[in-house]
């Protein structure tokens, strides 16, 4: 085996970890009915792929091998325990899985929505937990991110992550929740949660923490599907509208999000013509749905309005900023931030020029310190005052942080360009 095997068997593993680990964790604690050992399993599995894979090839279906293997270990497990006479029966095909739903009436349930990641989320999202072990719990079981980037993504440190990871899992043990989306009275103690995790899952997709790429569209499409399920079961919840707006608005651009070199392309540089029309009305029809609510615009609302800004502007230049800035406005009100403090600076430079928004960035540096988007925006606003020694300073200050490999790129490129490097 030679490393050069080794490292490609490792890519594959971490490759199939992203894409599959919430369908293998959630198929995985259905059939074992605890979240905890599910995701032990899932992780005993690539360790076995990554002693295997570079010998004998990537298998044609990676995420299957590892279900398969999961399931192996788990009947092992059953056996040391002297269980298996009960739980071996739950290990059925997956089509026979599938036969058993299909030949429950259509009727029989209206709310049932037989979507295991979504149950995985809300499993994770239960009351019991605290607001940010839910948090962190399901971006590790349903987005398959690292604690680093869980840390980075909550603005956490990484010790705290693993700490509320392990206490979270310990307590849905101790708890018996079961496996399963909860019935309508339970769904609205929940939701807010389920809609923070799908956001960042979307987050995640759009700009992805780390990696090569600058983004993840499988992640992104996820994120939207669990969205839309979610509508399904609570279709009378205007944030829920609202987030999927705010998701199909977004993922309008990913198509023009990337140069051919495969580098991040910013808001201003994008060609619109590449914009998914499709996608925007799609949003533009889950905007009405949310408006059709007396309640008002809420934290997703008020971040699919600016979004719908950009998705209909005919050019960067003739985006409506004003109205940008005052719905930024309202959700530092609503959410106070310095995320939102930071991305408001951003419209404050378009409507009333670079130097004021300037002010608002350096007063987030103790805040946002070592986050990547802080000197990235810092930079642009010193470019756009002349002051070009500083801006490549603040472009190579913001690609030494954490963050993909194609962002950092871009923005050592930046530097260059303005003669830094």
């Amino acid at each position: 085996m030679s490393p050069d095997d080794d490292a490609h068997a490792r890519r594959a593993v971490e490759a199939v970890w992203r894409d599959e680990s919430a369908r293998i964790v959630s198929a995985l604690t259905r059939h074992t009915g605890d979240f905890a050992w599910a995701e032990d399993l899932a992780q005993e599995a690539l360790v076995e792929a990554l002693a295997a894979w570079p010998g004998s090839g990537i298998p044609d279906n990676p995420g299957a091998w590892l279900m398969s293997v999961a399931k192996r270990r788990a009947i092992d497990g059953w056996r040391r325990r002297e269980r298996m006479s009960q739980r071996e029966p739950l290990f059925v095909s997956e089509a026979l899985v599938a036969e058993a739903i299909d030949s429950v009436p259509d009727d029989a349930d209206p709310d049932r929505i037989d979507d295991d990641v979504l149950r995985l989320v809300f499993v994770a999202c239960h009351p019991v937990l605290p607001a940010q072990a839910r948090l962190a719990l399901t971006l590790r079981a349903v987005a398959g991110l690292t604690t680093d980037q869980i840390a980075r993504a909550l603005l956490m440190t990484v010790p705290t992550v693993q700490q509320r990871i392990v206490r979270a899992k310990r307590t849905l043990a101790v708890e018996s929740v079961p496996f399963e989306v909860p019935d309508r009275a339970e769904r609205p103690a929940r939701l807010a949660s389920v809609l923070q995790v799908i956001y960042l899952l979307f987050t995640e997709g759009y700009s992805a923490a780390e990696g090569e790429g600058p983004i993840r569209p499988d992640v992104a499409r996820e994120a939207v599907r669990l969205g839309r399920q979610l509508a399904a079961l609570m279709p009378r919840e205007p944030e829920i509208w609202s987030l999927i707006a705010l998701m199909e608005f977004q993922s309008s651009r990913f198509a023009a999000r990337i140069d051919a070199d495969g580098l991040p392309v910013t808001l201003g540089d994008q060609d619109r013509r590449r914009w998914d029309r499709s996608a925007i009305a799609r949003g533009l029809e889950a905007m009405e749905r949310a408006d059709a609510s007396t309640r008002g615009l809420g934290y997703y609302g008020l971040q699919a309005a600016i979004a719908q800004c950009h998705a209909v502007a005919p050019s960067f230049a003739e985006t409506d900023w004003e109205q940008i800035l005052r719905l930024y406005d309202a959700l530092e009100s609503l959410a106070p931030s310095a995320v939102v403090r930071l991305n408001r600076a951003v419209a404050l430079s378009m409507a009333r020029g670079p130097e004021p928004a300037l002010a608002v960035v350096d007063a987030l540096e103790p805040e946002l310190s070592g986050f990547r988007p802080l000197p990235a925006v810092r930079a642009e606003l010193l470019e756009r005052l002349g002051r070009t020694d500083a801006a490549a300073a603040a472009f190579l200050a913001a690609a030494e942080l954490p963050g993909n490999a194609a962002e950092g790129e871009a923005l050592r490129r930046r530097a260059e360009a303005l003669g830094r490097l």
